[in-house]
């Protein structure tokens, strides 16, 4: 009777097993994978004593906020001896443009002043010489005296003389033009001084911003400090870790035989272990161009369908309650057909699949 029993039992097993692989290969296809999230380290640029980090590890930061401080005292009073010294050169500026408008004005009224006593001798020279060419005429006719005739002739060279100084302090009048050159340029080479000094002010005010550590334009959490207050920073030590709480997914391995099924932009649906039941829709974001396992030497089937390649799944819905490093299934949504059916995947809206009988 037993002998009888258990060829029966045996075919049970096996029936049973046959069912249960069955079942198992119509459930709907899922990848297990791993909720990850972007962490971004804010870094020093510049050496300095690290004075204040405001935030600690799971506090909130604003966008932009001010996260640590560098000491700065350097850099400060670099900044402020130059400030000082464009007071300086503005005041010199002002007073040069004094002197230069001082002497440009002095010297047009000079040599306004020279042009007209030039004319004025011009005028008399001309009189002089027409005076004496009528006292020589009148001369020589008996009608003037010799004496007369000399006076004429002293005028005249009395004229002439005056009209060459006339013309000699008018040509001096325009050399000075030439100092009002050197002034100008004397105020040209204050002004350039002053742009060279507020230059670097600009490029020391940039690096004055780098010893304060502000966090990115969007919303994040810190996940850890890496530097504390009184240490020393160089450039691009680590000062936080700190995570967008929004900007996560997650990371599966698909195998070779689905890659094809895996493509950017494809709906899915995840279920993670810390909520069961409860899936959220999620999509295809990124799928790796290269397998990340390849055997060493790849001689058979079996050894391509060995790798694996990643993917990443951007999640849709319910961001924030996602910890990072939290397991779970990653569900492929079926996509319907042009006959009404549904293929590669699980129809949407089913439940997922029950675990044991």
């Amino acid at each position: 009777m037993r002998r009888r029993l258990l060829p029966a039992a045996i075919a049970i097993v096996i029936a049973a097993g046959v069912a249960w692989y069955l079942r198992s290969t119509n459930a709907p296809r899922h990848y297990t994978g791993f909720v990850e999230g972007e962490e971004r380290i804010l870094r020093s640029e510049v050496a300095g004593r690290v004075v204040e980090v405001a935030f600690a590890e799971g506090e909130r930061v604003p966008p932009s906020e001010v996260v640590a401080r560098l000491a700065d005292d350097d850099v400060a009073s670099r900044i402020a001896a130059k400030r000082q010294q464009v007071a300086v050169l503005d005041a010199e500026i002002r007073r040069q443009e004094e002197q230069v408008k001082l002497a440009d004005s002095t010297w047009r009224a000079g040599v306004d002043a020279r042009g007209a006593e030039l004319r004025q001798t011009e005028a008399a020279a001309a009189l002089a010489a027409s005076s004496f060419k009528r006292e020589q005429a009148l001369v020589a006719t008996g009608a003037s005296t010799a004496q007369l005739l000399d006076e004429a002739r002293s005028g005249r060279d009395q004229a002439r003389s005056a009209l060459e100084r006339a013309r000699d302090l008018l040509t001096h009048a325009l050399a000075e033009e030439g100092q009002v050159a050197v002034a100008r340029h004397q105020l040209e080479v204050l002004r350039e001084q002053r742009y060279l000094a507020l230059a670097e002010i600009a490029e020391l005010d940039v690096m004055h911003a780098k010893y304060t550590i502000r966090a990115p334009a969007i919303a994040t959490v810190v996940q850890t400090q890496l530097i504390w207050p009184g240490e020393l920073a160089q450039p691009g030590t680590a000062i936080l870790s700190v995570l967008d709480p929004a900007d996560k997914y997650v990371q599966i391995y698909v195998p070779v035989a689905d890659v094809g099924q895996m493509r950017v932009g494809r709906r899915v649906e995840i279920d993670l272990d810390s909520a069961p039941g409860h899936r959220v829709p999620g999509e295809v974001s990124f799928v790796a161009d290269k397998a990340t396992f390849t055997p060493e030497k790849i001689e058979s089937r079996s050894d391509r369908l060995g790798q694996v390649y990643r993917a990443k799944v951007r999640i849709l819905e319910d961001v924030e309650r996602f910890q990072p490093g939290t397991e779970g299934d990653v569900y492929l949504v079926a996509e319907e057909r042009r006959d009404g059916g549904y293929e590669d995947g699980e129809e949407p809206g089913a439940q997922p699949p029950r675990s044991g009988p």
